[in-house]
């Protein structure tokens, strides 16, 4: 009888976000985040976060994400949050600090310190944040699946 093997899922390489126009996107995010431009086109733009990019597209026609969204780890979660205030960005009613971007993307902000999320240790070195630390509810959260940094 054949094994039934599937292929497993390990994590993401990209997300391409839709916008109306690239240079304009780049400006959003680029007063929102430091980040690093990879590559443009006229269509496209790709920004580097690390090992992982996000790739913007020219072409957004769908109407406003409602819970669709884009959860995206930051390093300092309160500076974004100020920073969005300070941009006359809304931000979204509820619990999580979410907001629209000018073509109705969802971005969720995430501080890096409280969720599973890991970085190897030569990418954050490489990304300038080796001071980057989990609290202990993130490590407790890894450590119940074996992934926790100290464990072997």
């Amino acid at each position: 009888m054949a094994e039934n093997r599937k292929a497993r899922a390990v994590g993401f390489n990209h997300v391409a976000l839709e916008v109306g126009d690239i240079e304009e996107a780049l400006a959003f995010y680029g007063s929102l985040f430091d980040f690093t431009l990879r590559s443009k086109s006229e269509t496209m733009a790709f920004i580097d976060l690390g090992d992982q990019f996000i790739n913007f597209s020219k072409g957004r026609r769908q109407a406003p994400d409602d819970e669709r969204h884009l959860g995206l780890v930051v390093d300092d979660k309160e500076l974004a949050r100020q920073t969005l205030e300070e941009m006359g960005v809304p931000i979204l009613p509820g619990r999580f600090l979410d907001f629209l971007d000018p073509w109705g993307n969802r971005i969720e902000i995430i501080g890096y310190t409280n969720i599973q999320f890991t970085k190897a240790p030569h990418v954050l070195r490489g990304m300038g944040l080796e001071g980057l630390e989990k609290n202990q509810k993130a490590l407790d959260e890894l450590a119940e699946k074996g992934m926790a940094p100290d464990q072997t």
